[in-house]
C-alpha cells in the first residue's frame, strides 16, 4: 500500500490473518493502527456520546455481565419507563455538556409496540433539539425498525458481546443468531449499526480474535463499534472473573481499527476503571469516541470535567456529529 493509499475495506478476515495482528510487537501493532486511523479520522479529535437508561431493570434475559437482569441478583431496584419531559432535560444537559449524540436504552428483551410508541416520541424529541439519536432496545422485527427509521432514528445499538464460541457461557436466553438477525434487520432499514462486545468476561485470546472477525466480516463495518470493558457488578455471575490487562485491551482497540478502518471505535464501559495513560493509548490505538457522563446505564462512568481535563492534556477536540459521516461501505455504536 503507498503512502497516500487508503487501507481496502474487507469483509472477509481469517482468523489466523486477525491472530497474526495480535501477535505483532506492541509498537508495531499501535503504529500500524494509529496509521490507518489517520487515513479516514482527524487523530485528535474524539466525538461524544452520551448514555441514558430511560428503562431500568427487570429484563428477562439471563446475561451473566447485566445488573439489569431479572435473574440476577445485583439488587438494582426496577424503574419503569422514563417520562418523556425526563429524556428531553436530559438530552438538553448532554448537548450543553459537548454529546453530539444522545443514546437512550431500555432493558428490555425487545420492545411491545406500546413501548415502541413512546420510544419514537422520544426520538423524535431528542431530534428536535439538534443531537443525533440511538437506542438499544433489544431484539426488532422488520416492521419495528422500519418504524423506527420513519421516527427519523440515526443509530441502533444491539452488541454481538462476545465470540460465538464462548457465546453459550455468558446468555442463553438469547442466541448469537437472534443478534445476528436483528443486526441485518437494521442494516437492511438504512439504520446506523452501532454494535461491538465486552472484554474482560472471562474470554480466552481467541475468543477477542473471533469476536472481532464476526464484526469485521459482517455484510458492512459497524458505524459504530462500542470496545467495552466488563464492570463487575457484585451479585452477578460474572463478578470475580479475572480482569483484562490493559495492553491487552489496547490490543484489542488497535486491531478493530486495522479491521474497521471507517469505522467509530468508541472506547465505552470501564473507562472509570482505567487510568488516564491506558485511555491516552487507546485513542493512539484508534479509539475516537466515548461515552460522556457520569453513568452508563447503571455502572459508573468518569465525569464530564475529568474528561475534559484528560482532553486537555492530550490536545484532543471533541468532535461534532457531522464530522463522523461516513460514506457507504460497499458490501458492508452503548453498552454493557
Amino acid at each position: 500500500m503507498s503512502k497516500h493509499q487508503k487501507p481496502e475495506l474487507r469483509n472477509d478476515w481469517s482468523k489466523q490473518e486477525i491472530t497474526t495482528l495480535f501477535d505483532l510487537p506492541f509498537n508495531d501493532l499501535v503504529f500500524q493502527a494509529q496509521s490507518i486511523h489517520r487515513q479516514y479520522f482527524d487523530p485528535n479529535e474524539v466525538q461524544v456520546s452520551t448514555l441514558l437508561s430511560i428503562k431500568t431493570g427487570a429484563c428477562p434475559e439471563d446475561c451473566g455481565y447485566c445488573s439489569q437482569s431479572a435473574k440476577n441478583d445485583a439488587q438494582l431496584e426496577r424503574e419503569r419507563l422514563l417520562a418523556l419531559d425526563e429524556v428531553i432535560q436530559k438530552a438538553e444537559t448532554a448537548k450543553k455538556n459537548g454529546a453530539s449524540r444522545f443514546c437512550m436504552g431500555a432493558a428490555w428483551r425487545n420492545p411491545t409496540d406500546k413501548n415502541l410508541d413512546k420510544v419514537i416520541d422520544m426520538i423524535i424529541a431528542v431530534k428536535g433539539i439538534g443531537l443525533e439519536t440511538c437506542v438499544t432496545l433489544g431484539m426488532l422485527s422488520n416492521e419495528q425498525t422500519q418504524r423506527l427509521k420513519d421516527a427519523g432514528l440515526d443509530y441502533y445499538n444491539h452488541n454481538l458481546d462476545t465470540s460465538p464460541e464462548y457465546y453459550g457461557d455468558i446468555i442463553t436466553t438469547r442466541t448469537y443468531q437472534d443478534r445476528l438477525d436483528t443486526l441485518e434487520h437494521v442494516r437492511n432499514a438504512n439504520i446506523n449499526v452501532c454494535s461491538g462486545g465486552i472484554l474482560g468476561m472471562g474470554e480466552k485470546k481467541s475468543d477477542r480474535i473471533s469476536l472481532l472477525q464476526q464484526l469485521a466480516n459482517l455484510p458492512q463495518h459497524p458505524d459504530s463499534v462500542p470496545i467495552n470493558k466488563l464492570v463487575q457488578v457484585e451479585g452477578t455471575p460474572l463478578h470475580g472473573v479475572d480482569d483484562i490487562e490493559a495492553l491487552d485491551f489496547v490490543r484489542c482497540i488497535a486491531v478493530a481499527r486495522i479491521l474497521m478502518p471507517k469505522s467509530v471505535v468508541r472506547l465505552s464501559a470501564g473507562r472509570s476503571d482505567m487510568s488516564d495513560e491506558t485511555q491516552a493509548l487507546c485513542f493512539l490505538a484508534g479509539a475516537n469516541s466515548i461515552f460522556y457522563g457520569d453513568r452508563l446505564l447503571t455502572t459508573d462512568n468518569p465525569d464530564e470535567n475529568h474528561d475534559q481535563q484528560l482532553f486537555a492534556k492530550l490536545g484532543i477536540n471533541t468532535a461534532v456529529a457531522e464530522h463522523y459521516e461516513t460514506e457507504p461501505q460497499s458490501g458492508c455504536g452503548c453498552s454493557s
